[in-house]
């Protein structure tokens, strides 16, 4: 009988294991025979989150050619290379007639769209949808004759072991489970059950005959409570606020045109509900850069090392290092070093010292110290020109406007700034700190989850919206569809007047109520908490949650931790749901991706066990262990 392999959630996490499995295939499982299952209920390749079915006006937030499934000679792993085009490449190649079988199922407007589509551009979710359709149709089609691959269109609802070891996958409607040597949950995004205040809002809505919309991924909301000319609150102003914006304005019929003076006009359909949006910040997330790199990369990581990290992790003990404590001054001095490499290296001008002497006495200094902050002032005069992390993150601390009004200008200006400074290659330097903050993320993967404060700081830096979407922001603001509530905004329900209220104590004594409360942001990732029956009750069968709720898994390869960190021999995870969710399944070409670390390392593992030695597979870059190895039964 052939070992079998069951994947659950064939979108693009699933394919990018798939493709690392076909590529370590001939030295770890040579030609013998291999039962693959890919168990999903919606198309391979895109999955839920990327499916062809949702509206075309949903963009991605990244520019084309920065869009990969595929490793490049940067991604430090044991496995080979497997080169392939990114989503620009693809797409260029689809143009040029060259894109080898199979073909891509595209219809006319799709079309269109992939032969406009510029290497700067920003494609829809349908677009990369068919990019993604397109990768998982290679890999299957590289695989050789001895691999089966089998697509169950179904949820996986229960993994449970048997008592030859083996598992067994229950899928939904079916009387009979698939048995498998080795299970894999590549799940990506869930849904999740309300958390108390939640339900809460819920129930106040339910009770007033209002509307309370929890988080969830926006193209499957229900939008329709939005009504035509209504105040709804909205909470959260980044990529969901963003979809949510588009729905209900160009979705609604509305359309942009550029006046004379080159800024951006809405002009309203008539079925636009008006929203209130306010949030912890008060801004929207900082718009995507809109250049690429010239020139030598900052030499990185320098102070957040591998061997720091470890270090860090050993000292710590079984909760791990203190993030606020350990970790975010290093990541501070660390973004620093990126940034101030770079205003040396291009804007000598702008600094009174020689780099060398610079990073000499800046590396010396402790991280957040008086030290350094004297050294930064000295050598960088204009105060413009320096880092400073905090204020990035709260740019409208402790303002106050005297009227709504004076609030909207603000905002306007602050997204204006932002758009001008994120477009202008002579502030490359910020340029310097996203790559920073890459390495950051790579090197913190190692010790599992990071917590709320760093995913947060990331999103919100490094994975903004596309520059157009700001604008048009902007422009709704002009047109009066959308009012910014400020920073710290509190949404209550008010049982007086029976409706949802929001207020910021950047207008004091100013408040708007309205029958309709969005919760504009994600469900969180909480396995605890999922909708989703599969990760429930693995908890519920001897595997453990961090503090965030999230799967814990050995770093090193994927294993799912049990009692005590011992990791499971034959129960592997990745992806959101998981301690080591790192970044996205896809991502910038040439940038060492902690993903596809993470996937080559599982490829490996789950490959060494379906072989039958149940050996653990070296990972190139090591990581601290969580526990001791339960050899395979």
């Amino acid at each position: 009988m052939s070992p079998a392999l069951v994947v659950v959630g064939a979108g693009p996490r699933g394919t990018g294991v798939l493709e690392r499995i076909a590529a370590n295939l001939a030295e770890l499982h040579g030609d013998r025979p291999l039962d693959v299952h890919l168990v999903d209920p919606h198309p391979p390749g895109g999955g839920r989150i990327w499916r062809h079915d949702q509206s075309p006006l949903l963009w991605m937030n990244s520019h084309a050619e920065d869009v990969t499934l595929f490793t490049d000679d940067t991604v430090e792993m044991a496995g080979p290379v497997t080169p392939g085009p990114d989503l620009a490449a693809w797409a260029a190649a689809y143009r040029e007639g060259t894109l080898p079988p199979p073909a891509v199922p595209a219809g006319p407007g799709l079309d269109a769209e992939i032969r406009g589509l510029a290497p700067a551009g920003f494609a829809s979710r349908r677009l990369q949808s068919a990019y993604l359709g397109w990768v998982h149709a290679r890999v299957r089609a590289a695989l050789p004759p001895q691999v089966t691959v089998h697509e169950h269109r179904r949820a996986a609802v229960r993994v449970e072991g048997a008592p030859d070891g083996l598992q067994r996958v229950w899928l939904a409607g079916s009387k009979t489970p698939l048995t498998a040597d080795a299970v894999l949950l590549t799940l990506g995004h869930l849904d999740t059950e309300p958390d108390d205040e939640q339900r809460a809002l819920t129930a106040f809505a339910d009770r007033h005959g209002l509307a309370h919309l929890p988080p969830a991924y926006t193209a499957d909301s229900d939008l329709s409570a939005l009504a035509p000319g209504a105040p709804v609150l909205v909470r959260g102003l980044g990529l969901a606020f963003i979809d949510l914006m588009v729905l209900v304005t160009e979705g609604r019929g509305g359309h942009y045109t550029t006046g004379a003076d080159g800024r951006l006009v809405y002009h309203p359909s008539g079925a636009e509900p008006v929203l209130y949006a306010g949030s912890r910040r008060g801004v929207p997330y900082r718009s995507k850069i809109g250049y690429g790199w010239q020139g030598d990369p900052p030499p990185l990581p320098r102070f957040l090392t591998a061997e720091v990290v470890d270090a860090l992790h050993a000292a710590a003990g079984p909760g791990g290092p203190d993030f606020a404590r350990d970790l975010w001054p290093l990541i501070d001095k660390e973004l620093g070093w990126a940034y101030y490499h770079r205003l040396f290296t291009t804007r000598p001008g702008a600094t009174r010292t020689a780099w060398h002497d610079f990073a000499e006495k800046y590396a010396a200094a402790a991280p957040l110290s008086e030290e350094l902050r004297t050294l930064v002032a000295g050598a960088v005069p204009d105060p413009a020109d320096r880092l400073d992390l905090a204020a990035l993150d709260r740019p409208l601390a402790g303002a106050v406007h005297p009227d709504p009004a004076a609030l909207q200008a603000a905002l306007r200006a602050h997204i204006a700034a932002d758009l001008d400074r994120r477009h202008d290659p002579a502030h490359s330097p910020d340029l310097a700190v996203f790559l920073g903050l890459l390495s950051v993320y790579g090197q913190l993967l190692r010790l599992g989850d990071s917590g709320r404060r760093w995913h947060g700081f990331f999103s919100y830096l490094a994975s903004g919206p596309p520059g157009p979407r700001l604008r048009q922001l902007a422009a709704l603001s002009e047109a009066g569809i959308v009012h910014f509530l400020g920073p710290d905004t509190a949404f209550t329900a008010d049982e007086e007047s029976g409706l949802f209220r929001a207020a910021s104590p950047a207008v004091p004594g100013h408040h708007v109520t309205a029958r309709v409360l969005v919760e504009a942001r994600l469900p969180d990732a909480a396995a605890v908490r999922s909708t989703d029956p599969l990760p429930r009750a693995l908890l519920g069968d001897g595997a453990t949650g961090g503090p965030e709720g999230l799967l814990r898994v050995d770093p090193a390869d994927g294993r799912l931790l049990g009692p005590g960190g011992l990791p499971h021999p034959r129960r592997f995870a990745l992806g959101p749901h998981t301690d080591a969710r790192g970044a996205g399944a896809f991502t910038r070409p040439r940038t060492n991706s902690s993903s596809f670390r993470q996937n080559d390392a599982t490829a490996r593992a789950l490959l060494a066990l379906l072989r039958g030695t149940g050996e653990r597979v070296p990972v190139p870059v090591p990581s601290p262990s969580r526990g001791t190895h339960v050899p395979d039964q």
